[in-house]
């Protein structure tokens, strides 16, 4: 048994991996895991504070964590652990058996005093314990163990091999992200000997490649930003560097907008270690071109930022974020702008090459582009998606010619040299040359629209012919790629199946369209011919697959700032509706409806009622009649149900929800009274029958809306 140490140190500790330019789309990742790392395992083995903070920090050539109120040695403790039971741990003679000491090998107690175990229970319930205050981890032996594990547990996607010269004059090969040169390991002021990668830690690291290139020794862990930033020339914090890169734009930007996405931002935070942003220009001729073209060459090839005026028009000027500050950046900017133009050059030979031939020659050429070696070629793929377009447009009485001419060169803007250079901006083009070619408006709208939503919170196509393409294109690959048996498994989800889904029930649902979804399958199905696609792609399996997109989307809506609960979701959903466009209102309905006094007795009489049909075996006659009834509270339901057939009637034809669902609590008190004074299960079985017939005339009036029953 071992003593406490009595006076461990508290102090912050610092590690940093100083390495060549790391991957710069991972780095936020890698710097997030590796403090990630380090945090849980001292925080494990009780070498953290109760308030320690923990920072992490990554620039192109660093990975640092910084913890403060870290122990030099944990607190000792005790370790209560049961081993076995008495009778296996001692053999007859009372002497340890073979798998006792192996237990207590295992624990790291090979040579205890067995008389210090401790023996709990009684009979056949008596069973060993180990009982002993085990010494506290060392920082220094932890943060050894933590650094390995964690550099080896990093998200690198693709590890690089090399060989690291040690002080015995031998090579050691090492496989890293990129080839380190340095480890800083520092509590409070003194240095840890940790090594790893064939590095042993010390106090010093290297600043900026170009702008302070000496070795940076850093006295102690809480003065490493403070060193970094004044005598290196780094700014160490990804977040805070980002944020500064940022503000910086919007300050150099002026009255004009900056096109600043995420991807970008967080790319170029990660090719930066002290940001400068410079103004540089390009020819305004190239702005013939369109913006989208001119914008995305900007930010793919050359992480630059692009430029728009109040009305939203691409400027000829671009913002770029430099690695190297200085007050004449002269060269900077002319080699900026010398690098960017055969960029733009090759954008506008590419856009004005394809203007030479129309989108609608293309077609035939879809024959030549294999969609799936089960579903042929681009060409088929149109075909069908035409056909499901022509069908939804009689469906909605638009106007048909559109719908197939949009379907028709839809894709063809694919075989276009300026998407064969930028696959992002298929349909975009799409767009433009269909309406340089004279077609209509709608048209060359639906060349670009049929993709959207694209993500979860897209914008909708806004014309009708969009639309109809857009569910068209994405019932088309919804039904064949499950039809060839690659349907959504798990996470993986390929062919983004469950983003066509939720697609299509948007577009039905906020687009208001009376459309029937499992008439919709149905026609897509047909477009079909290979037997084994429709039988794979199951009707009732893609309606079930959709409607399970559908309950998702609406966890998400919400009446006055209150979502819709699970139950709400249900009691509609249950009722398998064939049209999508009323849901929202029926939901609105079915919220109203449930804050009344007599809801929860309505959805408590319906889901008795449901189970009474369900337990039925027999025949139910379609219709209850007058003539059989007897009990008075049959008769007065009955006459309750009567009296406000009409109003249901005309409340449902009209999509007067609300107005439905109130005049239910009509029947409230006559279906308790119902329950209280009427056997149902009459041993005369026309009686039986009869009120049977009753109350599935009641629970199909009642279920319009929703399955009141899911409320109870």
């Amino acid at each position: 048994m071992s003593t406490s140490n009595p006076s461990p140190q508290t102090a912050s500790l610092l590690i940093e991996i100083f390495t060549e330019e790391l991957p710069p789309k991972s780095l936020r990742r890698l710097g997030d895991a590796f403090s990630v790392g380090i945090y849980d395992a001292l925080k494990s083995a009780g070498l953290l504070g109760e308030d320690s903070i923990v920072s992490s920090y990554a620039t192109p050539r660093r990975l640092a964590v910084h913890i403060t109120e870290v122990l030099s040695q944990a607190p000792d403790h005790l370790v209560r652990e049961k081993l076995l039971p008495a009778s296996i741990a001692f053999d007859a003679n009372g002497k340890p058996t073979a798998p006792l000491l192996k237990k207590l090998s295992a624990l790291g107690y090979p040579d205890i005093d067995l008389s210090t175990l401790e023996k709990s229970g009684e009979g056949k319930n008596e069973a060993l314990f180990l009982n002993v205050i085990a010494q506290g981890a060392t920082l220094e032996k932890t943060a050894q163990q933590a650094l390995v594990h964690t550099l080896g547990k990093l998200p690198i996607a693709k590890m690089m091999h090399y060989q690291v010269l040690q002080k015995n004059g031998q090579l050691a090969d090492v496989e890293f992200a990129r080839p380190a040169h340095r480890i800083i390991a520092l509590h409070g002021d003194q240095v840890l000997r940790l090594s790893a990668l064939g590095i042993d830690a010390d106090n010093q690291t290297e600043g900026h490649r170009f702008l302070a290139s000496d070795i940076i020794t850093i006295a102690c862990a809480d003065s490493y930003v403070a060193a970094l930033t004044t005598q290196a020339k780094v700014l160490p914090h990804f977040n805070q560097r980002r944020e500064y890169i940022e503000s910086a734009l919007l300050k150099a930007a002026g009255s004009d907008s900056v096109l600043m996405p995420d991807s970008l931002l967080d790319e170029v935070t990660a090719l930066v270690e002290w940001p400068a942003i410079y103004e540089c220009h390009f020819d305004s001729e190239f702005l013939e071109v369109p913006q989208e073209c001119l914008i995305l060459t900007m930010q793919t090839n050359q992480k630059y930022f692009a430029l728009t005026d109040s009305e939203g028009k691409l400027r000829n000027r671009f913002l770029i974020v430099s690695n190297i500050q200085t007050d004449t950046p002269e060269a900077i900017i002319a080699g900026n702008e010398r690098v960017i133009r055969p960029r733009l050059s090759d954008a506008r030979f590419f856009f004005q090459q394809d203007q030479k031939r129309p989108l609608a020659s293309r077609v035939a050429d879809l024959k030549k582009v294999v969609y799936h070696n089960q579903l042929g070629n681009q060409f088929e793929r149109t075909q069908r998606v035409q056909a499901i377009t022509v069908g939804i447009a009689q469906a909605l009485s638009a106007d048909e010619s559109l719908a197939s001419r949009a379907a028709e060169i839809a894709k063809t803007d694919l075989l276009t040299d300026m998407v064969g250079e930028f696959p992002e901006l298929q349909g975009i083009m799409g767009r433009y040359y269909a309406t340089y070619d004279g077609e209509h408006e709608d048209v060359a709208s639906a060349c670009s629209e049929h993709y959207r939503p694209r993500f979860a919170g897209d914008a909708l196509p806004e014309t009708q012919t969009g639309t109809i393409l857009a569910i068209a294109d994405k019932l088309e690959t919804l039904i064949g790629i499950w039809g060839v048996g690659l349907a959504p498994t798990g996470d993986k989800d390929p062919y983004a199946l469950r983003r066509h889904a939720l697609g299509i029930c948007r577009l039905l649902l906020e687009k208001n369209l009376a459309l029937s979804l499992p008439a919709l399958i149905a026609l897509a199905r047909r477009q079909f011919t290979q037997s084994d696609v429709q039988e794979k792609a199951n009707g009732d399996d893609i309606y079930a697959f959709i409607i399970d997109r559908l309950r998702a989307y609406l966890r998400d809506q919400s009446v006055a700032g209150k979502p819709f609960t699970a139950g709400e979701i249900d009691a509609v959903l249950s009722q398998s509706p064939a049209q999508l466009n009323d849901l929202m209102d029926r939901l609105t309905a079915l919220r109203e409806f449930n804050a009344l006094p007599e809801a929860s007795q309505l959805a408590a009489a319906n889901k008795r009622i449901s189970n009474i049909l369900k337990k039925t075996t027999t025949v139910i006659p379609e219709n209850c009649s007058n003539a059989l009834l007897q009990a008075p509270a049959e008769v007065a339901l009955f006459k309750a149900l009567e009296s406000i057939a009409p109003q249901l009637k005309t409340a449902y034809a009209q999509r007067q929800f609300v107005v439905f669902l109130q005049a239910l609590v009509a029947l409230s008190n006559p279906i308790d009274q119902f329950f209280a004074d009427v056997m149902v299960m009459d041993p005369n079985p026309e009686l039986r029958d009869n009120r049977l017939a009753l109350l599935q005339q009641l629970h199909q009036k009642m279920n319009l809306i929703a399955d009141l029953g899911k409320l109870a």
